[in-house]
Order: structure tokens, then sequence, then C-alpha cells
């Protein structure tokens, strides 16, 4: 069984993932070459480096039960960008 402080940690790394996403999306609109790439970098890294751990570091229940907080992180760290007047265009 995967621990509490485990399941936080996917959760928060969700978050800052999509965040980073949205942040990526944001730069490729306006054509920001440089923000865009090292949006996209972390993007694919973060993603690429938790699909490891839950793939060799978790048994099947585990990595589902992983697999579901890190998804309400990702839809968390949508929410935090859509929702931030900061990051949100002027209309």
């Amino acid at each position: 069984m995967v621990d509490i402080l485990t399941l936080i940690i996917y959760f928060i790394v969700g978050a800052v993932q999509d965040f980073f996403f949205t942040m990526n999306t944001k730069y490729i609109a306006k054509e920001k070459v440089a923000p865009a790439v090292f949006f996209s970098f972390f993007t694919v890294l973060i993603s690429m480096l938790v699909l490891y751990n839950i793939v060799t570091q978790l048994g099947p229940e585990s990595g589902i039960l992983a697999i579901v907080v890190y998804s309400c992180g990702i839809a968390t760290g949508t929410y935090i960008a859509m929702k931030t007047p900061s990051l949100r265009q002027k209309q």
C-alpha cells in the first residue's frame, strides 16, 4: 500500500506539471519561443519521471491509486492556472 505522503507528493507534482503545461500553451500562443521550450521540457520531464516512478516502484493497486491522485493534481493545476488573474489574458 502506498503511504499518504507519497500520494500528496503525486498530487502536488501533478498540479505543478499542469500549471507548467498551461504556461507552455500560453507562451506558444504568444509565439515566445524560449519560455515555451522551457515549460515544454519540464512538463515532459515531470510526466516521464512520475510514470517511471509509478511503473517501477508501486504495485498494481497502489499504482492505480497513485495515477488517480496524480490526475486530480493535474486537474487542480488546470483550475489554478485558469483562475489566476495574472495568467489570464486581458479581454
